[in-house]
């Protein structure tokens, strides 16, 4: 992991959710995450307000292993990038301190304005893959 290039690292993260192509998806998959890395996202507040609404104090969601990451990053594909309505970016702040990286991305629109913005903390292995991955949903 010493030779980790965070620019090439954050970029390849970016744009496998912005991969029209399933094989190349699940393959970018494969190559990003470890076999049986885990993505914890913390959704955003309007998400979590209606948990709590419900009685659930902490909502946390959770996809493990290479199979629920495909289904996690296809579905946000899906939702966002597939009907032309938005596309990732990383917002080149990546900074690493041992084996953790953390960087900000933007979910961005056609003409370029910032619809969402999240911050990534990733845990990463010794093989250069990610083994934890935690998605903050900032604004």
């Amino acid at each position: 992991m010493t030779g980790l290039d965070l620019t090439t690292f954050t970029d390849s993260y970016v744009a496998v959710w912005n991969e029209p192509d399933a094989g190349r998806r699940g393959a970018a998959v494969r190559a990003l995450w470890s076999d049986d890395a885990v993505h914890v996202l913390q959704p955003p507040q309007e998400i979590r307000q209606a948990a709590a609404g419900l009685g659930f104090d902490r909502l946390v969601l959770e996809a493990r292993g290479h199979d629920a990451l495909e289904r996690r990053v296809t579905r946000a594909y899906e939702e966002f990038v597939a009907p032309g309505t938005f596309s990732f970016r990383a917002r080149g702040d990546a900074d690493r301190l041992h084996d953790l990286v953390k960087f900000r991305w933007e979910m961005v629109g056609a003409p370029g304005d910032v619809a969402a913005v999240g911050l990534e903390i990733l845990l990463v292995g010794a093989d250069g893959r990610i083994v934890s991955d935690f998605q903050f949903i900032e604004g």
